[in-house]
């Protein structure tokens, strides 16, 4: 069974993985024997995009202390789809995101993420079904590498109901977007939303 990692860094892509992943583009391979990291991270061009591999017999390990050089963060989030068959999404820093949020201490995974929702939205959600899959990615906070864990869940609502954006959390817009209408969507959001919506067969 191939073990893989995925962690995205802005648009900058790096898999840990005990086999060459497919991918579309070229792919850099790194050296497991200088891999460290914080200094990886440090020398990346953070507004560049590329695909970085690092391949190892024991992806789990490396993946591990990756970890212990980072601040985990976990998190927690839905694809809501309404009874039209429709799905949301909110509009926040400029880029189309679906809604997610930290969990709280003691909370657990799958509550956090109908609460969060709930809390952005102005929704009630009717199920908060399977999970869909988990992402990571990384990012500086208050001079500290983060690493953040999303944990994404499959989730409904009955009927078409009105979305109340959280303002106060940044979100100046949600909206109700059809399959085939995701393209402005596509255009301006997030990797690892794409791996979200491949998760949930919408593209």
């Amino acid at each position: 069974m191939a073990q893989k990692y995925r962690i995205y860094i802005n648009d900058n892509t790096l898999f840990i993985a005990d086999v060459v992943p497919h991918q579309n583009g070229e792919i850099q391979q790194i050296d497991i024997q200088d891999f460290d990291f914080l200094t990886f991270y440090k020398n990346l061009d953070k507004g560049s995009k590329g695909e970085y591999l690092v391949l190892t017999e024991d992806p789990k390990a490396v993946f591990r202390k990756l970890k212990q050089k980072c601040l985990l963060i976990k998190a927690a989030g839905g694809l809501v789809k309404n009874s039209a068959g429709d799905y949301l999404f909110i509009f926040r820093n400029k880029k189309w995101d679906l809604p997610k949020g930290k969990v709280e201490k003691n909370e657990k995974m799958k509550a956090a993420a109908l609460r969060e929702v709930e809390e952005e939205c102005g929704v009630k959600i009717h199920s908060n079904k399977d999970k869909l899959c988990k992402t990571y990615h990384v990012y500086e906070l208050g001079g500290k590498v983060v690493l953040k864990k999303t944990n994404w869940y499959n989730m409904t609502v009955k009927g078409q109901p009105k979305l109340i954006p959280q303002k106060e959390e940044g979100i100046t817009k949600a909206g109700w977007f059809g399959k085939d209408e995701l393209d402005p969507i596509l255009k301006k959001t997030y990797l690892l939303i794409f791996e979200v919506l491949k998760a949930g067969k919408l593209i």
